[in-house]
């Protein structure tokens, strides 16, 4: 060849395939599109629940827990103690996991652990405006980001009140 090949893609249905990609005409490569993988963790810390207020859009200003896209190259584990010194400086004892929620619309998986906090020292990240310890009744449940925040915290409470082992996974209904 003399020249740069670009590649020219076409919307079609690989032989053996069940579902419509994206496919190069040139030498047939199958761009594959897969959901986004996010990694969190539900931290707690002497009975109260670690959240970082969002310094990044979406939702910037509202609460969360320390959670974000894992890395190419990266393990969920790694992944979740990762999110949390980017957001709240902390490093994290995991604990296994609480829940895999799918969020359908983003075409996101989410894998959320239980944690404590390892040493009891937390701080906001360079994502975080603020980062604060709540008791469960001081929740800013009004403000929380996503509706997966409010899951999680739901789940974690009810695997500390032994209602269940985990993982938990979507509400009924939800997707």
């Amino acid at each position: 060849m003399t020249g740069r090949l670009d590649p020219l893609f076409s919307r079609t249905l690989p032989e053996g395939d069940t579902h419509q990609r994206d496919v190069c005409d040139h030498c047939g490569f199958v761009a594959y599109e897969n959901p986004k993988i996010v990694v969190g963790s539900v931290v707690t810390h002497r009975g109260k629940v670690l959240l970082c207020r969002r310094a990044i859009e979406p939702r910037h200003g509202y609460w969360t827990v320390p959670a974000g896209y894992l890395e190419l190259g990266e393990t969920p584990e790694e992944g979740a103690r990762r999110e949390a010194r980017e957001e709240a400086n902390a490093d994290l004892e995991l604990h296994g996991l609480l829940a895999v929620y799918t969020v359908r619309r983003l075409s996101q998986v989410q894998l959320i652990y239980r944690a404590t906090l390892a040493d009891g020292v937390f701080s906001p990240g360079t994502e975080s405006l603020e980062t604060q310890l709540f008791d469960w009744d001081a929740i800013p449940w009004d403000d929380l980001a996503f509706p997966t925040v409010h899951w999680m915290l739901g789940h974690q409470r009810a695997f500390e009140a032994g209602k269940g082992v985990g993982p938990f996974g979507n509400p009924v209904g939800a997707d």
